[in-house]
């Protein structure tokens, strides 16, 4: 399988329409969520990853120490800020609680639909230490990503409205059914009929705001 990146210009080398170093990284970077997407994540190699970029391992190797390290500076630079600006987007800590839920859920899925490849680095975040080492390498604090949530949560929990439960238990149940419900969107993708439509995930969502409230 051959991969090519998005809208080069004809008769012009990828790694010369920019500085060469910088143009070999964004290549890399975007091959790589190419093959994420089109094969998975446990399917990316650096040697995979290499000959679709056109490069020698070594290339890689110069600024990457492993697979591991590749894939946190991808989370880092690919997803960690765009994907908390989409969730986020028109989404405030004052809202009411079960349309503040619902603004979340919807931005989330939205986002993770139409950026697969980022649905995954963030699924393998989940069962790896991934998360926890961007984080680090980033000095992001625990309750500084999606901060705004998680002041929202604090609120609703104060005022009485939702369970007293532990920070990792309200983001648990907030986010854990929904990735599974956008990983079941893209499992249903090749079938002949989508179950995961607009008005189910209303209804799940739904469940879940009756869930939490107390």
């Amino acid at each position: 399988m051959q991969y090519h990146l998005a809208f080069p210009i004809a008769g012009e080398n990828i790694f010369t329409m920019r500085p060469k170093n910088l143009e070999k990284e964004e290549a890399i970077r975007s091959i790589a969520l190419q093959i994420i997407a089109a094969e998975g994540l446990e399917n990316l190699s650096m040697q995979k990853l290499a000959k679709a970029a056109n490069v020698s391992p070594r290339t890689i190797y110069i600024k990457y120490e492993n697979k591991e390290d590749f894939l946190i500076k991808l989370f880092i630079d690919e997803v960690l800020g765009a994907y908390e600006k989409a969730v986020l987007e028109n989404f405030s800590q004052e809202m009411d609680f079960a349309e503040g839920v619902k603004k979340i859920w919807s931005n989330t899925f939205q986002y993770l639909k139409n950026n697969r490849p980022h649905f995954a680095l963030i699924q393998h975040g989940k069962a790896s230490p991934l998360l926890n080492k961007a984080f680090q390498k980033e000095n992001i604090k625990e309750g500084h990503f999606f901060a705004p949530i998680h002041h929202f949560l604090a609120l609703n929990m104060e005022k009485g409205i939702i369970r007293n439960f532990p920070d990792d238990v309200h983001r648990a149940m907030l986010f854990s059914p929904l990735l599974d419900l956008v990983n079941e969107y893209f499992d249903y993708l090749d079938r002949p009929v989508q179950i995961i439509t607009e008005d189910v995930l209303l209804e799940c969502c739904e469940a879940i705001i009756k869930g939490m409230l107390k």
